[in-house]
């Protein structure tokens, strides 16, 4: 039904209302029909749900194979870790995800509202969620929407429609039909949900609630759409397919070699399944999920909730944040950016001569706004005046005092300005604002310099130019004239007015947010600004944070070819008055480029492209509660910067989980080659199936863990965005590591047999351990040990010092004989210590050398 083509008593014959509003026997016949007046959540957050999301990774699946084939040969102490370490993964996940839908659940209980309606020709307050079609309702300043509703009768109202069109001005509504197709931005006759009332007061009719509100039909459209896979996901899963292939080729290679040199086949068999289960990391997924989970609690101390593990990872890919404007790059707050008396000043550098004083106390009596205590109270922009004189010594209690109010002319949409007359002693005096043209139209005499001269239509031009100049600036521009009266009649007060000058407004940026933007272009992220406000104004904020760029606006796009919009969207910065299919398509155009995209949004206009991004970001103050169950991250303090704090923790999370995948792949993968060389050259099994576990155990829990406590590198944010999987860049260090341990190993097994096959045993896993201990300091950072500070992750110390006393435990005490172990003399301790270090010395003389390390990104 199109509610807004209607006159209002059509709109009453078709609900079957009446002025009194309905009976309370109609009421529930209609709650029966329609329901209750909110929108139904199509995919509830179920704990069972949660759990299963936890086992979609390859990795995960082949571990639980790793884990059924240790069972099979009997291999029960390796089942048990590696289903321990499947344990742990899933419960990081589960209880992340589900804290974090219990936060946002807790947002929502915090925010339900009553509303006042008229039922059996009496006012009520009711809950929100028992409105139904055909209630009338009862709004004041500072109101709540809760339904899509038809204005009956209206006085002097404003609603901010920033949640559903991105405009940051409060729009002026009346209740007259308009033309069939107007655009839902332009309907000024309807308000809808989500929307607040900024001004003035209504009677509405509600035409429509819960998911078939506009709200509604859109949160039902994003609710039914699958999120796609995460790039950290989708890097696991590519890694995990890499890995299998490669220690299966392996395996099988030593498994033929084996048969071909005489070994029993059962026992080879048996042999060979407990290679490949020592080979894969199985500790990474418990590592990757203690990584993300550590990062997730440090960005919510900054206001930044993570509902998902991998998200962090996906912000740090970030290569382009669509933001909105209002409320994220802005304060959502009227101020005066400057004011004109003859001359431009801006707020920051006011010269205070009378003309700019007798400006400021037009401002003050021609205002309704109030301050009660250190709250200011009513209209945004007459707040904003208030504020604006306030700071200049200008008190509205004493001037309101001094000033006493006679009578008011309201603003109306007709008129479009607002007078006061108040008298002064025996002076009475008529202090007028509103729209510049109105008021230029109406002053016959100017104020400059302290005294009153004459308007000549040359003048009055020049002033229509001074305030479009203002206007196309992106200002909203407010007009000010006063004359003295003797009389109350209200032509008297609004005509042949003495011009005093203009105000111009901004919704201004916040104060970090050019800092961020400043880092985020320098991390060669892109971003673009995608808003409902207007151009002008757009372009005005973003020249403000230091982001320059061509705008356009969406009726232009709207006039695009396929080819010219994906075009002017890979070159434009800027996109306004845009609508939510219109941002939807402009992300769909830089996800098909291989973009990375985040979308920031609070709004139903938001909804559509924060679900299509790769990231969406929900206000948690502004947002509604559909866009922030939609959203993969909520800030709660709705600031731009902290998108730049998780984007340098997402960065920060993936470089720590390379160092865990360089070190445990580096380590793992050796025991294979040494098993394999000494069945060519005929020599006895090097390490036991028990010995590798052991390793596994002491090695690939603490240090790999303790790698995702290491801090961000220096130039983290001065790199280019990276799309690369785990292996770009460390295979060189996983290769060359991987053969230093091959052979310093061989070539401590073969010293050791000079004593005895078990000595030679307990050297090689002893020389094995050490080696990886030594190597996961080379792995801490891309920088030398010379130049970083080793020290400074106590965790990681910790964990080397951890590892190597329990290693001394099995190797001197009866648990040793479980292993496999003998007790090492001093000599042969220090000669295998020795050897192991010697990739610390490779990789860091590396480093000093060549100043490019192994470690890229």
């Amino acid at each position: 039904m199109s509610w807004h083509n209607l006159e209002v008593k059509e709109v009453f014959a078709k609900l079957k209302t009446t002025d009194f509003g309905l009976e309370n026997k109609e009421v529930n016949n209609r709650l029966k029909k329609y329901g209750p007046n909110e929108i139904e959540e199509i995919k509830k957050y179920k704990k069972l749900k949660i759990l299963f999301n936890q086992f979609k990774s390859i990795l995960i699946f082949i571990l639980l194979a790793a884990t059924l084939f240790s069972v099979f040969i009997q291999s029960y102490v390796d089942a048990a870790v590696i289903f321990f370490v499947i344990v742990i993964n899933t419960a990081i996940g589960f209880f992340q995800e589900y804290k974090s839908e219990e936060i946002i659940f807790k947002l929502k209980k915090s925010l339900k509202f009553s509303v006042i309606v008229l039922r059996d020709g009496s006012q009520k307050v009711i809950k929100s969620s028992d409105l139904v079609p055909g209630d009338i309702l009862v709004l004041n300043e500072g109101a709540k929407v809760l339904a899509d509703c038809r204005i009956i009768e209206q006085e002097n109202l404003e609603v901010n429609e920033a949640i559903l069109t991105g405009e940051s001005y409060p729009i002026e509504k009346f209740n007259n039909a308009v033309r069939l197709n107007t655009k839902i931005s332009e309907r000024k006759n309807m308000i809808y949900a989500g929307t607040m009332i900024v001004k003035g007061k209504c009677k509405a009719i509600v035409v429509a609630t819960g998911k078939e509100t506009e709200f509604g039909k859109l949160a039902e459209l994003v609710q039914e759409t699958e999120k796609a896979i995460t790039p950290l996901e989708k890097r696991i899963n590519s890694f995990s397919k890499i890995v299998s292939v490669v220690v299966i080729v392996l395996v099988l290679i030593n498994l033929v070699i084996g048969l071909f040199v005489g070994i029993e086949t059962f026992e080879m068999i048996l042999l060979s399944i407990s290679m490949a289960v020592s080979a894969i990391p199985e500790g990474l997924p418990a590592v990757i999920a203690i990584i993300l989970a550590l990062a997730i609690g440090r960005m919510q101390l900054v206001n930044v909730l993570v509902k998902k593990l991998p998200i962090v990872e996906t912000l740090g890919s970030t290569t382009i944040i669509c933001t909105d404007k209002t409320g994220t790059l802005t304060e959502e707050e009227l101020i005066v950016e400057g004011i004109y008396t003859n001359n431009y000043y801006s707020a920051n550098n006011l010269k205070l001569d009378n003309d700019t004083k007798q400006l400021l106390k037009i401002a003050i009596l021609c205002n309704n706004a109030r301050i009660e205590g250190k709250d200011f109270i009513g209209d945004p922009t007459e707040v904003a005046l208030v504020k604006f004189a306030n700071s200049n010594s200008f008190d509205k209690k004493k001037i309101t005092e001094k000033n006493i109010r006679i009578k008011e002319y309201a603003f109306d949409s007709q008129r479009k300005i607002m007078s006061i007359i108040r008298q002064e002693n025996e002076q009475f005096t008529s202090y007028v604002k509103g729209a510049p043209n109105e008021i230029i139209k109406r002053c016959n005499r100017e104020l400059i310099n302290d005294r009153v001269y004459k308007i000549s239509e040359k003048r009055r031009d020049e002033l229509f130019e001074i305030e479009k100049e203002y206007a196309k600036k992106g200002l909203r521009v407010l007009g000010f004239a006063y004359t003295e009266v003797n009389g109350l009649e209200q032509k008297k007060a609004e005509e042949n007015l003495i011009f005093s000058g203009f105000t111009a407004m901004l919704d201004p940026p916040r104060k970090e947010v050019k800092d961020a933007i400043k880092e985020a272009l320098e991390a060669g992220i892109e971003i673009k600004i995608i808003t409902g406000d207007s151009p002008f104004t757009t372009r005005t904020i973003a020249s403000k944070i230091g982001l320059e760029g061509k705008a356009i606006s969406g009726e232009e796009l709207d006039k695009l070819n396929a080819k010219q919009f994906d075009k002017i969207v890979m070159e434009y910065i800027i996109f306004a008055r845009v609508t939510p299919k219109q941002k939807l398509r402009i992300v769909e155009v830089l996800k098909q480029h291989n973009h990375t995209v985040a979308v920031t949004g609070d709004g139903i206009n938001d909804l559509l492209a924060l679900k299509k991004a790769d990231i969406g970001i929900a206000m948690g103050i502004r947002g509604s509660d559909v866009v922030r169950d939609g959203a993969d991250l909520v800030l709660l303090d709705d600031n731009f910067s902290s998108i730049i704090n998780g984007i340098k923790e997402g960065r920060t999370v993936f470089e720590n989980i390379k160092k865990a995948v360089k070190f445990l792949l580096a380590t793992n993968v050796a025991g294979i080659f040494i098993v394999m060389f000494s069945f060519i050259i005929g020599l006895p099994l090097p390490l036991l199936p028990l010995a590798i576990l052991w390793m596994n155990l002491v090695t690939d829990s603490l240090p790999a863990l303790a790698l995702g406590f290491e801090k961000s590198e220096d130039n983290i944010m001065k790199r280019k965005p990276s799309k690369n999987g785990l292996l770009k860049g460390i295979w060189k260090s996983v290769v060359v590591a991987g053969i230093l341990n091959f052979i310093v190993c061989m070539v401590i097994f073969i010293y050791g047999l000079n004593f005895s096959l078990d000595i030679a045993r307990t050297m090689i896993i002893t020389t094995a351990i050490m080696f990886e201990l030594f190597f996961v300091i080379t792995c801490k950072s891309s920088k030398s040990i010379f130049k970083d500070h080793v020290f400074d992750n106590k965790y990681l110390i910790g964990a080397i010092l951890v590892s190597t006393a329990l290693h001394m435990i099995a190797v001197y005490t009866v648990l040793g004989k479980v292993f496999g172990f003998v007790p090492l003399t001093l000599n042969q301790l220090l000669i295998s210590v020795a050897v192991s270090s010697i990739g610390l010395v490779v990789f860091e003389g590396w480093k000093l050398i060549k100043k490019d390390e192994f470690v890229t990104n």
